[in-house]
């Protein structure tokens, strides 16, 4: 199975960018092996339950490992 990275952004409200925030690193990049990018995100969510995140404001990144 191949090997991928998974980070976690959250992304800021709507009143957040207006005060300027950006986005906050919320897990990440850490190592995944998985048979697919999907698999890659859901085991990353699921396995790092620990980090707080609004999952309405959550975005995962995939990339594979080079």
């Amino acid at each position: 199975m191949p090997l991928f990275e998974v980070a976690i952004l959250e992304m800021p409200t709507k009143n957040e960018r207006e005060d300027g925030k950006a986005e906050r690193l919320a897990l990440g990049p850490i190592a995944v092996v998985a048979k697919d990018e999907q698999s890659a995100a859901i085991a990353a969510v699921l396995d790092n339950g620990s980090v707080i995140v609004d999952r309405s404001r959550m975005q995962v990144i995939v990339r594979p490992f080079a």
